[in-house]
């Protein structure tokens, strides 16, 4: 035995510190697995339990003639009063017909404001060619969504207002249902149910999936929790002077409803969800749509966060969106997300060079985990549990597709990069619902 040369020792000890750090890696990424598991295993029971919770109330307040599904609300009477009904168009000539119809054929009174936020297509000249009554066109220059709510919101002339995108069609119950909350004069604005029209193909079923399992599970969950961040532009009922108290429909950030909706919630008012209230709206048919509308819609949201992060310190309802909301958004939208595609590489990685059983076995506990959670929110929605087939392979591709949206997302916002808008395609899939057609 010799002693080792300078060089010898510097690369033994480089090789030895080399293998302690990549224990160490090894170690740290598989208690990562482990947490996010029990994240997902947490987040999974916690919203199955408030949606058991939520629809409780929901029959309860059903058999006892309740307007308002929580319990601690006295019986008060059925919201009847005529509601005015804003759609905000620009280049909508696919389904704008569709959706003036639907909700002309409403079984509530209705006024139905249609804002041509200055569209280069026909859109504005489909709705005049209508000729129906209680439809009023408002022509304006191009200045953006909110512009043409704000626009819509000024002309009405009833105190309730609802908000729906052009690319959306009611049921003829569906105003009525959505706004029944209001007899609560705490609730200042009201989310719908919205479900995806053009669910076909793999893409349609994966979407079709996350809106009744993603969006509306979490939306049970925060009107359980009293901490709604988001009324969605398809399907959102407001006090009209609630929208005034805020200063109407802000366009600082590029989700003007999370915005709109943290600002109610910020100035004291209750933010409910009401599942009998469906709208059919139109999905990206191609993953390149899908990724614009996606990055938008997160990219919007981070800038909502942030301008509203005050209500973490605040009391009422506006610390409840900001202790339970915005945090809850936090870890299980962003901080989740951002980590989530290191944990599934390593998972490859144990499945070939560690214990590929043990691995495969917590997937397959997560799935299970997963395919559970699903059936119980469609079984909630009345749904059909055959688009649930696709569910072990939105795991292992949309989910990593979304996981990549919120990467790019938090990246642009740290550069401080302003994103600007990205319209949607549309495809004219829209239907009048068959018992509105008849009514038109």
């Amino acid at each position: 035995m010799r002693d080792a040369s300078v060089g010898e020792q510097i690369s033994g000890n480089a090789l030895v510190w080399g293998i302690r750090l990549s224990d160490f890696f090894i170690a740290a990424i598989s208690w990562a697995l482990v947490a996010a598991g029990v994240v997902t295993v947490v987040r999974a029971v916690l919203v199955v339990v408030c949606a058991a919770r939520h629809r409780r109330a929901a029959r309860r307040s059903l058999a006892t003639g309740r307007s308002r599904r929580r319990v601690d609300v006295p019986v008060r009477p059925e919201v009847t009063e005529p509601v005015s009904v804003i759609v905000p168009a620009y280049n909508e000539a696919a389904g704008i017909e569709a959706a003036v119809r639907s909700i002309a054929a409403s079984s509530h009174p209705v006024e139905i404001i249609v804002v041509d936020d200055g569209s280069t297509d026909d859109t504005a000249d489909i709705v005049e060619k209508l000729g129906l009554p209680g439809v009023t066109l408002i022509r304006k220059e191009n200045g953006g969504k909110p512009s043409a709510l704000n626009a819509g919101l000024a002309a009405a002339g009833h105190d309730l207002v609802v908000m729906v995108d052009g690319d959306t069609v009611f049921e003829p119950e569906t105003v009525h249902a959505l706004i029944q909350p209001f007899a609560d004069p705490r609730v200042g604005a009201i989310s719908g149910n919205t479900k995806v029209a053009n669910r076909g193909g793999i893409l349609g079923a994966w979407q079709h999936i996350e809106y009744v399992v993603g969006f509306n599970l979490d939306r049970r969950l925060f009107d359980i929790a009293e901490c709604m961040p988001t009324v969605p532009g398809a399907i959102g009922a407001f006090r009209r002077d609630a929208l005034f108290r805020v200063g109407g429909v802000s366009d600082d950030t590029l989700a003007e409803d999370t915005d709109l909706t943290m600002a109610l919630c910020r100035d004291g008012w209750r933010v409910v969800y009401q599942d009998d209230a469906r709208a059919w709206t139109e999905a990206p048919a191609s993953l390149g749509a899908l990724w614009k509308q996606r990055y938008r819609w997160c990219y919007g949201t981070l800038q909502a966060m942030w301008k509203h992060r005050g209500a973490v310190v605040q009391g009422g309802q506006a610390g409840k969106l900001g202790r339970r909301g915005l945090g809850y958004l936090l870890v299980l939208q962003v901080l989740l997300p951002l980590f989530a595609p290191v944990v599934d590489v390593f998972a490859i990685y144990g499945l070939v060079f560690l214990d590929p059983v043990r691995i495969a076995a917590l997937w397959l506990v997560f799935l299970l985990v997963q395919f559970l959670m699903a059936a119980y929110a469609f079984r909630l929605d009345y749904e059909s549990l055959r688009p649930l087939w696709t569910l072990p392979l939105q795991q292992f591709v949309y989910r990593q597709l979304m996981y990549l949206v919120v990467i790019q997302s938090v990246v642009t916002a740290l550069a401080g990069v302003h994103l600007r808008w990205h319209r949607m395609e549309r495809y004219g899939s829209l239907r009048v619902p068959p018992a509105s057609q008849g009514q038109a």
